[in-house]
């Protein structure tokens, strides 16, 4: 799918104030050379976490780009696949299905982090801490899904065997929210818009949100891949992308009712009071402050001890992980 939108629409859903500074393109164009292509695809889903990919067309029009297209993929797990398989040149997600992949050798890449939390672990009236997970049915899309292995984390962080002490219920359809709605499973990792749906019916409780409960919060969850070939082959095009996303992300954090709105009005949601609450309440302020390699490290070790990667961090994040561009924009797009 292709979204279009003129410059006057852009400015209309997005304050003059808080996007002319950022549309302009940076006196350092010239000196980064030609783009080598003025093609970029991102991915789409249901998700509002990753609001600023949805939101950065105008942003990468002034970085040089023409032909901009997003392709839907479902699962966070998914659009790492689709970066890996060269369906989708970059996208935002969860941080160990990244890993997972640069340990299996895939052609995907770490080049920057986004924002904390999203997502948060929901729980019947049983379960009031993750310790209270044992024994119980958790439901995830998969097994080695971004909410399994997200969940097994948190499981192992507080003493409990992810293999051996928890029920693991997997499904696609129903979603493991429907299954839980319904009062099938005891728990499940939800991401926007599902919390926020779930709280205004008031159905069950937040056990952890990773946005405010450390060590979570202390961590990128999202951070954004690229495929391999393309930022080995387009450098000057992978820093222009990057630069256009974190001024998308910039304005999450100035904007976020006017992101809201252009996220519904362009189709990436349907909710305006969920994609605001949830725009409101994420840290897109923290991609300059937080070491995006710590999160790396952070995340590939625990899922070495899990048993999901075998290579140690040093190699995931020596194979898999590029911070050149993400340096000269920390100091270009100084707050």
């Amino acid at each position: 799918m292709r979204i279009i939108q003129n410059r006057r629409q852009f400015l209309a859903t997005v304050s003059l104030a808080g996007t002319a500074a950022l549309v302009r393109g940076p006196p350092a164009l010239a000196a980064e050379g030609s783009l080598e292509t003025t093609t970029v695809r991102l991915a789409k889903n249901e998700g509002i976490c990753i609001a600023p990919q949805y939101i950065a067309d105008e942003l990468l029009r002034a970085e040089g780009f023409t032909d901009i297209r997003y392709v839907f993929v479902s699962q966070s797990t998914d659009r790492v696949k689709a970066i890996a398989r060269g369906e989708v040149d970059f996208s935002a997600g969860f941080v160990a299905p990244l890993i997972v992949a640069v340990a299996s050798g895939e052609p995907v890449i770490g080049l920057a982090g986004i924002h904390v939390g999203c997502y948060e672990l929901f729980g019947n009236e049983s379960i009031r801490s993750i310790a209270d997970l044992k024994g119980k049915k958790i439901g995830v899309p998969g097994l080695e899904s971004a909410h399994h292995m997200f969940v097994a984390v948190m499981a192992a962080h507080i003493g409990l065997d992810p293999v051996n002490d928890v029920r693991w219920v997997t499904s696609q359809s129903p979603t493991p929210v429907e299954l839980f709605a319904d009062g099938k499973i005891d728990a499940f990792l939800g991401f926007p818009p599902e919390p926020q749906d779930l709280r205004a019916r008031g159905i069950g409780r937040v056990v952890v949100d990773t946005t405010v409960d450390p060590p979570w919060s202390q961590y990128f969850c999202c951070v954004l891949a690229g495929n391999s070939e393309y930022v080995r082959r387009y450098p000057v095009a992978t820093k222009r992308v990057l630069r256009a996303l974190l001024k998308a992300t910039d304005l999450c954090a100035t904007e976020p009712a006017s992101v809201a709105r252009r996220l519904v009005d362009g189709g990436f949601t349907a909710r305006y009071d969920y994609a605001l609450q949830s725009l409101s309440a994420l840290p897109y302020d923290r991609w300059r402050e937080y070491d995006a390699e710590d999160t790396f490290r952070y995340y590939a070790l625990r899922l070495h001890e899990l048993g999901f990667v075998k290579a140690s961090p040093q190699k995931i994040i020596a194979d898999g992980t590029d911070w050149r561009f993400l340096n000269e924009l920390k100091r270009e797009l100084k707050a």
